[in-house]
């Protein structure tokens, strides 16, 4: 395995473009994969693949339409509401076993291409009540690739204890924080950008960007 080769688990979106932005900065060589689940908008995959040719970045995208028939969730299914968990229920967004399939598709990419480090933008402070987020989650998911791989894989989660204000932060500190905000796709109504600004993902990705601004003014 390549010590200065990551691959990152990569949507198109603020998080993961963050990611990509923190792994070029750190490892000499970086590649990225998309997943394919039949999500809401096709757009996002082409959003990464144009933010990975900008960037020179190898891209892969694998098909993983398995996911959008296993469980009823907005989405992957767009008759269903987008909407906030309520009395302890988990969003309508969640899509159960996600993060535990793409990294485990992740980790046999990683294998592929001799990467040893993985990077996915999952954050425990802003998990929106997902529990595949989950700090002890992603730890126990790297213990689980290395030993059905025999191989010693770092799994990387930069944003994990990171508000979305301390998000923003990080993309001005990398010098990409106008990137960020103009050319990636968060949107749950598929609009890149600023997007709809009125779907739970915009609610977040707003609210951060103007408690970070607020921040840096003061």
């Amino acid at each position: 395995m390549d010590n200065n080769k990551a691959l990152v688990v990569f949507s198109g979106g603020q998080d993961s473009t963050i990611c990509l932005f923190w792994a070029l900065k750190k490892f000499k060589k970086v590649i990225a994969v998309t997943f394919d689940y039949g999500q809401r908008h096709a757009l996002e995959i082409d959003v990464a693949k144009t933010i990975c040719r900008a960037h020179g970045v190898e891209h892969h995208v694998l098909d993983l339409s398995l996911l959008s028939q296993l469980s009823p969730n907005a989405l992957t299914n767009h008759e269903i509401e987008v909407a906030h968990g309520t009395d302890g229920k988990l969003p309508s967004t969640f899509v159960p076993a996600r993060n535990l399939l793409f990294m485990s598709f992740a980790g046999a990419v990683a294998y592929s291409k001799g990467a040893k480090h993985l990077v996915t933008g999952v954050s425990e402070a802003d998990f929106s009540g997902y529990p595949d987020c989950r700090d002890a989650f992603m730890k126990s998911m790297n213990v689980t690739l290395n030993l059905s791989m025999s191989e010693d894989f770092v799994i990387h989660t930069p944003l994990m204890w990171r508000d979305k204000s301390e998000v923003w932060e990080l993309a001005d500190e990398l010098g990409q924080l106008a990137f960020v905000k103009e050319e990636t796709l968060t949107c749950y109504e598929g609009v890149i950008g600023d997007g709809c600004k009125e779907c739970p993902a915009c609610e977040l990705r707003l609210n951060g960007y103007e408690v970070y601004m607020n921040r840096r003014k003061s």
